[in-house]
């Protein structure tokens, strides 16, 4: 055995953890089949066992052969003559199996190199399964690795004995890595498919922000405080609901932390992404309304059988409870699981175009105009004579889209029925 083989076996053992009879069976496996390579027919022996000496450095190959009577003899790959058997096992009998060693002259210093590669093969393997035996339990958990390279658009995070990958969907929009790099990962998967084991990591996942929780949360940890629901759209907003049964515990307080120092270490390793903390309730009503603050809900109509929410907020609080591109309003309907529409209250906007349409009939009588052209007059300003006689014959012209000989005889009715009152 080489020196270079002596060092792949130390290596694998001390630095890579894998145990060093594996190592060793790794390297037997390699010499049969380095063997079958250099001897000529030797593919046609079905049983061959590699000893390997780690400690004096020597490799032998042994075949089993089973013994036949002379007159018999005919496979020399797989049987031996009685004679020749009876010399290595005086008691032997025909159908006995003997080992022979059938060791070519330096085999080893020859070997090794075609050895060399099927045993890196094997220990990969051996590696793998190794990767996966650790860490299949570990799916859920957060771990820390390093940026070691990028493969396409996924990254690969080196988590010290193994490697994880990131792919680009588990990424998050914004987020820059570069080699390097220390990050912190959610183990969103272990998959033991064709290419062997994979740990698969994500930083977009809701349940990375739940782990995030659950680490900064005394009371997460210990269950006094519960994590009812979490909805996340990732490199922007992420929206958690909490609950506790104990009611002298405040579940969002416990989460924002004495002065936000909870959330704000949250927030720092989520680059700035939004987080609000939510008052989880079972009833609908009172959940959309701490769902959608800061903004004022007008009315709120619950459809439990379709579970529709319908809510009316002013005109001022709309982007508000809708958010940037429905942002708010689709986390909200995430995280309670139900249809939430969001739509301006429409009602105050109806009361005053009732209105303005009374005082347009009345004026319009009054001026001998139709309803149209006097709400027009109105909206511009001229909801009365004693305001309409302000204006200029091109002004009501303009508001009412009319030529000005039309406007004249309206602003001469205004100044009849003011001079008269």
């Amino acid at each position: 055995m080489t020196n270079d083989i002596v060092a792949l076996i130390e290596y694998y053992e001390k630095e890579k953890g894998i145990d060093r009879d594996k190592v060793v069976a790794a390297l037997e496996f390699a010499f049969i089949s380095a063997y079958r390579k250099m001897v000529p027919g030797a593919d046609a022996i079905e049983t061959l066992r590699a000893d390997v000496n780690t400690r004096k450095g020597e490799t032998r190959i042994f075949a089993s052969l089973k013994a036949v009577p002379d007159e018999d003899y005919q496979d020399k790959f797989n049987e031996v003559p009685l004679s020749t058997a009876l010399k290595k096992k005086p008691d032997a009998h025909a159908g006995d199996l003997l080992e022979f060693n059938v060791t070519p002259k330096d085999f080893g210093r020859i070997a090794v190199q075609t050895a060399k590669q099927t045993m890196m093969q094997r220990l990969r393997q051996a590696e793998k399964e190794m990767i996966y035996e650790e860490f299949k339990d570990r799916a859920g958990d957060i771990v820390s690795g390093t940026v070691r390279r990028f493969e396409r658009n996924d990254v690969m995070i080196d988590l010290g004995k193994f490697e994880g990958v990131m792919p680009n969907k588990e990424r998050v929009q914004g987020e820059d890595y570069n080699i390097g790099d220390r990050i912190r990962c959610y183990v969103l998967a272990v998959e033991n498919e064709g290419r062997g084991p994979e740990i698969i990591l994500s930083r977009s996942h809701p349940n990375f922000v739940r782990r995030l929780f659950e680490a900064e949360v005394n009371e997460i940890s210990d269950h006094t405080v519960e994590i009812r629901g979490i909805a996340r759209e990732a490199g922007f907003r992420t929206k958690v609901a909490v609950w506790s049964a104990d009611p002298k515990v405040d579940p969002v307080g416990a989460c924002v932390g004495m002065r936000g120092a909870r959330v704000k270490n949250i927030v720092r390793e989520l680059n700035n992404e939004k987080v609000d903390i939510i008052r989880w309730s079972e009833d609908p009503e009172e959940f959309i309304r701490e769902a959608l603050k800061p903004a004022e809900l007008r009315s709120i109509i619950v459809d439990r059988e379709n579970k529709i929410v319908h809510v009316t907020v002013d005109e001022v609080d709309l982007s508000k409870a809708i958010g940037r591109k429905g942002q708010n309003a689709r986390l909200s309907s995430r995280l309670m699981g139900w249809d939430v529409q969001v739509r301006r209250d429409e009602s105050k906007e109806e009361m005053f175009k009732e209105k303005i349409g009374g005082v347009a009939h009345s004026l319009g009588e009054q001026l001998g105009i139709s309803d149209e052209l006097a709400e027009k007059l109105t909206l511009a300003g001229g909801i009365a004579p004693e305001y309409i006689i302000g204006m200029s014959e091109e002004d009501i012209a303009e508001a009412l889209e009319i030529g000005t000989d039309e406007a004249a005889p309206i602003l001469a009715r205004a100044k009849e029925l003011v001079a008269a009152s």
